[in-house]
């Protein structure tokens, strides 16, 4: 079973528009549950709500639930057609906008290179030990969400 939404809101995150980010991450998920909980451990890790536009030290944005940093804006663009300002606008205020984007931007990691955890830490940046890290609190933030038997070995599929 995948979890719901933490009835806790996290400090500093507006408790509005908690239940639309999660049906939306059901709806991202297409009922793969190791895709929900998957988005479930970035959103947690990462921590935006609807609105957020967060500055980075070098510049570019986090925005939204999912965080997604606003170097994707151009190439989001592209790839729908839609003026950079449009997906700007539905990244920040759109959660299901946010959380797909988010959904594919990690499955276009995880199809570029076959591993699920490389994957998760290439959500967050390029760099290798930045991944790393990223990767060890996704891990903290799905094991507190699901609980340690997450990652059984007979945790696996039909389980």
């Amino acid at each position: 079973m995948v979890a719901q939404p933490v009835g806790a809101v996290a400090p500093g995150r507006p408790a509005s528009g908690e239940a639309e980010i999660a049906a939306c991450i059901r709806q991202a998920a297409s009922r793969r549950p190791w895709l929900e909980k998957t988005l479930w451990g970035l959103r947690d890790q990462e921590g935006g709500w609807v609105g957020a536009q967060i500055l980075n030290s070098n510049g570019t944005h986090d925005l939204g639930p999912m965080q997604v940093n606003s170097w994707w804006v151009g190439r989001i663009a592209a790839r729908t057609g839609r003026e950079p300002a449009h997906i700007r606008y539905w990244l920040t205020h759109h959660p299901c906008f946010n959380v797909d984007a988010a959904r594919w931007i990690f499955l276009s990691a995880l199809a570029a290179t076959g591993d699920y955890w490389q994957a998760v830490g290439l959500y967050h940046s390029p760099t290798a030990w930045r991944q790393r890290r990223y990767v060890l609190a996704v891990v903290t933030k799905l094991k507190g969400r699901f609980g340690a038997r997450l990652f059984a070995q007979d945790n696996g599929p039909g389980k």
